[in-house]
């Protein structure tokens, strides 16, 4: 009988919570991921967007499954895509993560992809969330371990939403159909511009931490200095014009429908984390 649910990414920063949350409830899991390791004592399945071959093993005996595209990659629909229509041949649950404000244009990419599972006749539900709080420890870590965060976002706001409720909400989606043919806008409960996120970090953490709004080539000439692909690097660059624009500052309530509890706070993010952002 084919039961367990597949996780993509399930050694990140959504994949690993989620995959706790799901075991914690009973569930069967199988953890894709490049390595194909075990996480947290699910089963572990080598899993590849480049290779195809390597969708048979990690769908087998799936019935539900967390699809996303890791960091590093652009090519949503190229590899996207093919993995959907591959889920959707054998009727298996979808649950796709894509960005917040995808569904503003159908030629953006993501938003493709979106129209490919909807149109595929699989049962699905479609998250998008909003930027992560956990950038500030991971991608921005090193300009606060310097005291500046660094960003091309203007004066612009963002309802930063912590991971941990990004996959409590994936977990309801995969558990029930209650929530099934929908999509969701994943938003924390208070949008900060990036100086105001810098205050909160200097008063949690004790150590200064200041903004400076940079622009575009600035930025993308920091990251690939640092070692990011430049494609990445403009990828990332261009999903700040949307910061700018003032769009990513909504408020939804769609955690709390999801999961039953609000999402946490910024505050709450950074005194959770308190340690790996004070850490140099």
């Amino acid at each position: 009988m084919k039961n367990k649910i597949l996780v993509l990414g399930a050694t990140g920063n959504i994949g690993r919570p989620l995959v706790e949350n799901l075991l914690a409830r009973g569930e069967q899991v199988k953890a894709a991921s490049r390595s194909g390791q075990d996480v947290l004592g699910a089963e572990g399945v080598v899993f590849d967007y480049f290779k195809p071959e390597s969708f048979e093993q990690a769908f087998e005996d799936v019935n539900r499954a967390y699809i996303m595209l890791a960091a590093g990659y652009v090519q949503a629909k190229d590899l996207l895509i093919p993995l959907i229509e591959f889920a959707a041949s054998r009727n298996i649950k979808v649950v796709l993560q894509t960005a917040f404000g995808v569904d503003a244009d159908d030629a953006i990419p993501y938003r493709q992809v979106e129209l490919a599972l909807i149109q595929s006749g699989t049962p699905y539900v479609i998250l998008r969330p909003n930027w992560f709080a956990d950038n500030f420890h991971t991608f921005w870590k090193a300009g606060i371990d310097h005291g500046q965060l660094a960003i091309p976002a203007g004066d612009g706001k963002s309802s930063f939403i912590d991971v941990r409720d990004i996959a409590e909400s994936a977990a309801a989606a995969l558990r029930t159909e209650q929530f099934d043919g929908q999509a969701f806008n994943l938003t924390g409960p208070e949008a900060f511009s990036y100086a105001e996120a810098a205050q909160l970090l200097t008063e949690v953490i004790g150590k200064p931490i200041s903004y400076n709004a940079i622009d575009d080539d600035t930025f993308i000439d920091m990251l690939t200095s640092a070692g990011v692909p430049a494609d990445y690097a403009v990828f990332l660059s261009s999903i700040f014009y949307p910061v700018r624009q003032g769009w990513t500052s909504v408020i939804t309530d769609d955690v709390a429908t999801l999961t039953g509890k609000p999402p946490r706070s910024l505050k709450t993010y950074a005194q959770d984390h308190r340690q790996q952002l004070a850490n140099s």
